[in-house]
């Protein structure tokens, strides 16, 4: 069941289905919610510039800047030219994933086994959106503009050796993150439709998306 509108003034309310692809620009100023409905669903997320889509998230700037592996409630967000994109205005879950990547046909592949390849994975959901939507259509955008991603509300702890583990999500029904956009962006989002690791409790669930204007109704 989806959380009813709080906020006065909300652009967009929407439900993005079980391992489906959605995409929305987010102006400057605006906040963009992110709601787990049902509980440890990974929502693999690139945040791109409208003004000039070559600049984009960044994990690298962000976590060196932030100096902490793990995004949270505070975080800055940076793009690729050191730029601060958004910030993670409210979050009620703890944290979220960054060094984890998307999953594609290839690292289903290399993580489980070869009969794995043809699954349906992140990399594909935004290789499809960015050949069809008409956001990434408005923009010119094509698969060059994929870069590192966010997860939310994924669990990737780091071990004492550097490893990286896949492991059950932290989060519940109805936990939430909130960004604070900075500077004009485009959102394109992958529901994840992984079956194969615990980010998911083996069961992709719908999310919802909301942007508003910060007012509270």
């Amino acid at each position: 069941m989806t959380t009813s509108a709080i906020f006065k003034n909300t652009v967009i309310d929407e439900v993005c289905l079980a391992g489906e692809a959605w995409m929305c620009e987010v102006k400057q100023g605006q906040y963009f919610r992110i709601v787990d409905l049902e509980g440890n669903q990974a929502v693999d997320t690139l945040f791109i510039s409208a003004e000039n889509p070559e600049e984009r998230y960044s994990a690298t700037d962000t976590l060196a800047l932030n100096r902490q592996i793990y995004l949270e409630k505070g975080s800055i967000l940076y793009s690729n030219l050191g730029n601060q994109i958004a910030t993670i205005h409210d979050d009620n879950c703890g944290r979220h994933d960054t060094l984890g990547g998307a999953c594609s046909c290839e690292s289903n592949t290399v993580r489980y086994s070869l009969d794995k390849y043809p699954m349906h994975s992140c990399r594909n959901n935004f290789m499809t959106a960015l050949s069809q939507h008409p956001i990434a259509l408005k923009h010119e955008l094509n698969v060059r503009h994929i870069g590192p991603n966010i997860n939310f509300f994924m669990n990737v702890p780091v071990t004492a050796e550097g490893a990286l583990k896949f492991d059950d999500g932290i989060s519940a029904p109805g936990k939430y993150v909130e960004i604070l956009a900075a500077m004009d962006l485009i959102v394109l989002i992958s529901n994840c439709p992984q079956l194969n690791n615990p980010c998911n409790a083996y069961n992709p669930t719908p999310i919802q998306l909301i942007v508003h204007h910060g007012e509270e109704a």
